[in-house]
């Protein structure tokens, strides 16, 4: 089974609260990271794949090789295979790190490594994960899965973000626990809802 997120931000203790761009009401970041973990693994199997597109962590020490190894100790606690693709706050040092720490996991590196972005057939649809929103102008059976802008929703139909904080969670018919990766069968109900939404206004 494949499953896919974007804007994780463990350790980022300045999203904590109701701030209006990332809302996480938690005591400490490690109350949410933890949070995270436990939504995340009471849906994913150790044998699915997991897409996470972007903004993996946010959390800086000297040495680096401290925050190195408590992101890279979160990461080990998640269940699946990580196919992770850049985002903004995930440097390049850091997945050098990740690599060098590799391991094997269903017969396949545990963590796979992508700069720009990833393509899947899934559905009869081309999907285009990437961590920036792509505006790709008219396309047929091609989607656009992306983070970056939190509770933002890009205004196309053809671009869904994926982000644990996405307001395209609404098209969902029940509510997602906070952090949990969304479902291949998640990402086809809000394809449809967000279809259905701008078939609406006409």
């Amino acid at each position: 089974m494949k499953f896919f997120t974007a804007d994780t931000h463990f350790f980022h203790k300045d999203l904590l609260g109701n701030n209006a761009f990332a809302p996480r009401p938690f005591p400490s970041v490690e109350v949410m990271n933890q949070t995270i973990i436990d939504n995340w693994n009471a849906r994913v199997k150790p044998t699915d794949t997991v897409y996470h597109l972007g903004d993996i962590a946010l959390y800086f020490t000297h040495p680096a090789s401290l925050s190195n190894e408590a992101v890279y100790n979160v990461l080990k606690a998640l269940n699946g295979n990580l196919i992770l693709i850049k985002g903004n706050h995930d440097s390049r040092a850091f997945f050098k790190y990740l690599k060098k720490r590799n391991f094997e996991v269903n017969g396949k590196p545990k963590f796979e490594f992508h700069d720009v972005g990833a393509v899947i057939k899934m559905n009869h649809r081309q999907l285009y994960m990437t961590h920036y929103p792509m505006m790709m102008g008219i396309v047929k059976q091609i989607i656009n899965l992306h983070g970056h802008i939190h509770h933002y929703s890009v205004n196309v139909k053809e671009n869904l973000n994926v982000g644990i904080d996405t307001p395209e969670k609404d098209y969902l018919n029940y509510k997602i626990p906070f952090g949990a990766p969304f479902s291949e069968a998640d990402i086809e109900q809000m394809i449809k809802g967000k279809r259905e939404d701008f078939a609406k206004r006409g």
